[in-house]
């Protein structure tokens, strides 16, 4: 009688979480919350409807572990006022194009229709990474704080319409160069009043 042994891998636990939330994040920007099966997530994952409850403890679970939205919104606040619209832009564009089908906050965006959950998720991130650093640059700028509030809020308002317009709504984005030249112009508007 031969003896044949079988070399596995290793099991790699965070490994496959990692892979199971990519296809989470594509698949609900994609086609949204409620289209989207925890077994469509994992047979695209390549694994068992039930790592996913594991992991996630089930669809919601897994939704919002796909939603976790950290953008350095404040990378782009570093430098002067009269270039605002133009840092601005290229980090909205380069995030536009760089992350296209798994990018969270457009998960959020378009579940937040469906799902009350999404949209406090994604007011709480424009709040808190958007809204709310931008009022703080315009203050540090010498603005008093009506016009900080009033300048961060046409911004925040009109970078969440063009995204909506564009992303959401599944709209072409359009030439990058000339998105973001629009973006800039349009912002420096902004924060100029």
């Amino acid at each position: 009688m031969m003896c044949m042994l079988v070399h596995m891998q290793p099991r790699n636990a965070e490994a496959t979480r990692l892979r199971i939330l990519e296809h989470a994040q594509r698949l609900f920007a994609q086609h949204g919350y409620r289209t989207i099966t925890v077994k469509q997530v994992a047979d695209a994952a390549g694994v068992s409807p039930n790592l996913i409850t594991r992991y996630f403890g089930g669809k919601d679970g897994l939704f919002l572990a796909a939603t976790r939205v950290g953008i350095p919104v404040t990378d782009s606040f570093a430098g002067d006022a009269s270039a605002l619209g133009e840092r601005l832009a290229a980090s909205i564009v380069s995030r536009w194009y760089g992350v296209p089908g798994e990018d969270p906050l457009l998960v959020l965006q378009r579940a937040s229709g469906e799902r009350p959950e999404a949209a406090e998720a994604l007011a709480a991130f424009l709040d808190g990474s958007s809204l709310e650093p931008l009022r703080r640059y315009f203050l540090d700028t010498g603005l008093d704080e009506a016009t900080a509030r009033d300048r961060a809020a046409a911004i925040d308002a009109f970078v969440l319409g063009v995204s909506t317009r564009r992303r959401v709504l599944r709209s072409e984005l359009g030439d990058p160069d000339e998105l973001q030249a629009w973006l800039s112009s349009t912002i420096q508007r902004l924060a100029e009043g």
